[in-house]
């Protein structure tokens, strides 16, 4: 019995991706590709491997037995490979895909279509919107090659390295009609707050005014950061925001950024990517590249 590579390959897709759709996204197949492929690997190894449920393609007993030693002959097979090729970016025209929250598309962008219009020139880069819930899956199955932002827990084999310690401060109106160079837990308390949804993992000032049995005015929420500064600086609303992001929007002169009238912890910006071994080249590149233009930010 002669099994092909590409066998194992969509073998390995289906296990971790737990759906025929998710391992043709991953794989850049078709999905008929994917069903003939497992149908394939079915008649040769007399066991229907995964059995379709409500929560996608669950292994049988044999098919979980055969994932661990397939996975790491694949590993080893695609590392072989993948080193005797160099990933050159100034000639590779692959697409990477990050997921980033909107504030991070806001600030962080610019600064890597920059880097990767100087020394990747073809190489494309795709953004989709971060969700703290969905991430870990994103990664494993290779839907995303990495992610940028503060997330609490980032589970399974899933690497992290911070690129920076940031604070909270305040973003408002510099010509706000009732608070001036100075902020105080009264008048921030009393202030006109908007706030961005909790998904975008901006939830750390929610968090200690709770704690503190404080709460502030909400009188605006909104999905997304985009757009929001030009309401800020033309209104009294006030909004809290991490501080490298509040500068950097309020250095038009619009807008002035306060320290915040109470401790909040710092918290850490990470790289979070997976070990994937179909092309480790291509991977260390793209790491590599976001830490050292986001780590000087």
């Amino acid at each position: 019995m002669s099994i092909d590579l590409n066998l194992i390959r969509t073998f390995v897709a289906i296990y971790e991706t737990q759906s025929v759709s998710g391992a043709a996204k991953r794989l850049n197949i078709t999905q008929p590709s994917v069903s003939y492929s497992l149908n394939r690997l079915r008649d040769l190894l007399h066991d229907p491997l995964f059995t379709r449920s409500r929560d996608g393609m669950v292994p049988t007993f044999n098919a979980t037995q055969l994932f661990s030693s397939f996975k790491t002959a694949l590993n080893s097979i695609e590392s072989a490979i993948s080193a005797t090729r160099q990933f050159d970016p100034s000639k590779s025209e692959r697409t990477f895909r990050l997921a980033l929250s909107d504030l991070g598309e806001l600030h962080f962008l610019p600064f890597l279509v920059r880097e990767f219009q100087a020394i990747a020139p073809s190489v494309g880069l795709e953004v989709v919107q971060i969700d703290s819930n969905l991430v870990a899956d994103w990664l494993q199955t290779g839907y995303v090659d990495a992610v940028v932002g503060n997330l609490q827990f980032v589970g399974g084999e899933a690497r992290k390295a911070t690129l920076f310690s940031e604070s909270y401060s305040c973003l408002l109106s510099a010509s706000h009609p009732s608070i001036g160079d100075t902020l105080t837990l009264e008048e921030f308390v009393a202030a006109n707050h908007v706030v961005v949804a909790p998904f975008t993992g901006h939830h750390l000032v929610e968090d200690v005014l709770s704690e503190m049995g404080l709460k502030r005015k909400i009188v605006l929420r909104v999905p997304h950061f985009t757009s929001l500064f030009s309401s800020i600086a033309t209104t009294d609303l006030v909004l809290a925001l991490p501080t490298r992001v509040a500068k950097a929007f309020a250095s038009d002169g619009r807008m002035k950024v306060l320290p915040l009238p109470f401790q909040i912890q710092p918290f850490e910006v990470n790289l979070y990517w997976y070990p994937h071994a179909e092309d480790p080249g291509a991977q260390q590149w793209l790491c590599d590249t976001i830490r050292r233009t986001l780590s000087d930010v």
